[in-house]
């Protein structure tokens, strides 16, 4: 097997686990925090999404799926392509209006398929290519991005089916 098609797999099996960690969630399920100053699922699947989606853009010099398709809309946000969830207080993840989650996985869905067209034209001399950008102090290389994405990716994942577990207890999977 090919190094992108292991990782390749890995972004595949994410977006499985993550429909079926919403399935059967309903808005108030999506909202839901463990504490007031917790992320709620809707908003760690929206958080999730948005890094990838500029972390691609940052890499290629190309568009945010965020703004080019128009997904802000669909979250009732601005078109601002710094509009990830970074830094944002208890307050604003709390006000923060969760869509439907048919959009929460459209817009991750699309995401992965920019994210798997990306690594499809990478090859194993692509991953010490170094960038000259705003993340390249912490993320030097191709390779040092991809990384981030796959880690990002599991992270979030796992806090996902943790809450769900909270919320719902033994056995909801």
């Amino acid at each position: 097997m090919e190094w992108k098609d292991l990782i390749i797999q890995n972004f595949d099996i994410s977006l499985d686990r993550l429909v079926s960690y919403l399935d059967g969630l309903t808005q108030e399920d999506l909202n839901w925090q463990p504490k007031p100053d917790s992320n709620s699922i809707g908003w760690i699947t929206w958080h999730l999404s948005r890094v990838i989606d500029r972390g691609i853009s940052v890499s290629t010099e190309k568009e945010q799926l965020w703004i080019k398709d128009g997904w802000f809309s669909k979250f009732d946000r601005q078109a601002d392509p710094d509009d990830r969830g970074v830094r944002q207080t208890p307050e604003q993840v709390a006000a923060f209006k969760i869509p439907d989650k048919d959009t929460l996985i459209g817009y991750y869905r699309a995401v992965m398929d920019n994210l798997r067209n990306w690594l499809n034209k990478l090859d194993r001399t692509d991953l010490d290519r170094e960038f000259n950008d705003e993340l390249s102090q912490v993320f030097p290389t191709v390779g040092s991005r991809v990384n981030v994405i796959v880690r990002e990716t599991q992270q979030h994942l796992g806090q996902i089916a943790y809450i769900r577990g909270l919320l719902q207890g033994y056995g909801w999977q």
